[in-house]
């Protein structure tokens, strides 16, 4: 039995990894605002991207990877739609359906007693080979994370490996129909006036 004088939910969510794309003005200070809502709050950000999508209207999509329940992402999603240059904050694991992709150098120690089987991996993962240099290569791999953590694990039980990853960016392959815009453009008139 329940002791405590507020209402708890019965049934709480499991944790698990959230991608949020996060539609904000290109100004000074928006990064660092998203950015500061997270750690003020104790939230973990595992990756964070961002890049300008619309020069015209100076428009930024920052895509997070967090973790947690449902009910804590729906919080930050909350929390996120006050900070004022934000214009939509999507849940792509709620769309249902988004595709998500990241790129990741990895410098790999190659000796002749395993280059052979280097190379089979890297051509079994389309792993493109950017720079040979001094017993080194540096391969690029771009996917999904999944994709690039098995291609990295495999190549680990060979020999060491320096890495470098960009964390994902994703984006819904949702078609919206007509309402959906309608309605975010009136979220984006209420967000303007």
């Amino acid at each position: 039995m329940n002791k405590s004088v507020y209402d708890s939910p019965e049934k709480v969510s499991e944790t698990r990894r959230h991608i949020l794309t996060v539609l904000v003005d290109n100004e000074p200070g928006v990064l660092a605002r998203v950015i500061g809502m997270f750690s003020g709050r104790g939230y973990n950000i595992d990756s964070l991207n961002v890049a300008e999508v619309s020069n015209d209207q100076h428009l930024s999509r920052i895509t997070i990877v967090t973790e947690g329940t449902s009910e804590v992402v729906n919080q930050i999603e909350k929390q996120l739609l006050r900070i004022v240059p934000v214009h939509s904050v999507t849940n792509l694991d709620q769309e249902g359906s988004a595709v998500e992709a990241e790129v990741a150098l990895v410098f790999i120690d190659v000796k002749e007693n395993n280059r052979k089987k280097i190379y089979e991996i890297c051509d079994f993962y389309r792993a493109r080979k950017i720079e040979n240099e001094h017993n080194s290569i540096i391969f690029e791999i771009a996917g999904a994370s999944e994709r690039i953590n098995r291609f990295i694990k495999e190549i680990e039980e060979i020999t060491k490996v320096e890495i470098v990853r960009s964390g994902p960016v994703a984006i819904s392959t949702h078609q919206k129909n007509e309402e959906d815009w309608w309605e975010f453009i009136m979220t984006e008139m209420r967000i303007l006036i």
